[in-house]
């Protein structure tokens, strides 16, 4: 540890409809680390703030400010929140079942999210409130990624309690969004009932506070 919560309060830069923004929001929770959520529109009318460019030059959500060190990636922000500060580790101390988590959030990061989310939710959930029309051909495409990745995390689950063994990891944390919204599509609830694994991790994970607390307001 290099760090402790009584140093430098954190700032992280997004939105809390963000996925990623609320994977970085539940590790800074999870590890008890107080931090300010700091509000950035990168669809505001005017484009993305030049202030925010300057610290993701991609334009993406979430940055992260401790102190002077900046950051910009979901991945490397929670990694370092779990090593820099005092809490519970979030990563497995096995190199086995640390190279299962890093697994896990390259699936979500790869399928779970552009398929799961944008492919399903997006399509079926989100373009119809806006008076859109779904794109047949991703939710078709979408529809076979995500049968194929709930079958992957639940042989990967197994019997676990948690993705990794029987504690929450990064790997729980960087699905749980993901999972959030894409069970708002009916079709995704029908596959995931499929898998009786999965639905009692979704029971652990929706239980947790760091879940809880960092539910959109939008």
């Amino acid at each position: 540890m290099t760090e402790t919560a009584s140093s430098t309060r954190p700032q992280l830069y997004g939105a809390d409809y963000s996925v990623y923004v609320r994977i970085a929001r539940m590790t800074l929770l999870e590890k008890g680390v107080a931090h300010d959520l700091v509000p950035v529109d990168i669809f505001a009318e005017d484009g993305i703030p030049d202030h925010h460019l300057a610290r993701h030059p991609f334009g993406k959500i979430p940055a992260f400010a401790h102190g002077d060190f900046r950051l910009f990636e979901t991945g490397a922000i929670t990694r370092y929140v779990d090593e820099a500060f005092d809490g519970p580790a979030l990563q497995p101390a096995d190199v086995k079942l640390r190279a299962r988590m890093n697994q896990i959030m390259s699936i979500a990061d790869g399928y779970v999210y552009p398929q799961m989310v944008w492919g399903l939710y997006v399509e079926c959930i989100e373009k119809p409130k806006r008076g859109e029309v779904a794109d047949e051909a991703r939710v078709e495409k979408a529809r076979g990624i995500a049968r194929i990745s709930l079958n992957a995390l639940a042989g990967l689950l197994a019997e676990h309690r948690w993705m990794c063994g029987d504690t929450v990891t990064l790997a729980d944390l960087h699905l749980a969004p993901m999972v959030g919204y894409a069970l708002e599509v009916p079709e995704v609830r029908g596959m995931f009932s499929e898998h009786r694994n999965l639905g009692d991790w979704w029971q652990r994970v929706t239980a947790l506070e760091s879940f809880l607390q960092t539910r959109p307001t939008s």
